[in-house]
């Protein structure tokens, strides 16, 4: 008799990821996802400013008032076309896109901003996704077959 074939199921996934308490959305409970975030991509937000942050975003004024923002891994040798920005909105990818590289200490001026929520959210998608492949190829090795 054929033994029956073990096979990777969606509902599968979402059972591991909830056996590991990973929440399936970034708006489950907010407090939960940030450690989860912050023990996977190894960073912390802070908002006291810090000499030693290895990125950091923080709004500036020009010289003629207009508000810019500034994204940057060397506070004391910003660039003008990479660095600064005009609209924050921009930010979130940004601050996405240093949280994923490992920059451990992220210096956010205000990290109840609107953009810090959209990047928060688009590395909570890519924190998913990571768990899902990790549960995927230990099923796998547990003799799972993809559908």
């Amino acid at each position: 008799m054929e033994k029956a074939k073990k096979i990777i199921t969606e509902d599968l996934i979402v059972s591991k990821l909830e056996e590991r308490g990973v929440l399936n959305c970034f708006d489950s409970d907010r407090e939960i996802t940030m450690k989860q975030l912050e023990d996977h991509f190894d960073f912390k937000l802070i908002m006291d400013w810090s000499s030693n942050a290895d990125y950091y975003i923080c709004e500036d004024t020009t010289v003629d008032g207009y508000t810019v923002w500034i994204a940057t891994a060397d506070i004391n040798n910003v660039h003008v076309s990479e660095d600064v920005y005009y609209y924050d909105h921009d930010l979130a990818e940004a601050l996405c896109e240093a949280i994923t590289d490992q920059r451990r200490v992220i210096y956010v001026d205000d990290i109840y901003q609107d953009f810090v929520e959209t990047a928060m959210e688009s590395c909570y998608e890519e924190f998913i996704n990571d768990m899902r492949e990790e549960i995927e190829n230990e099923l796998i090795d547990e003799g799972y077959e993809l559908e």
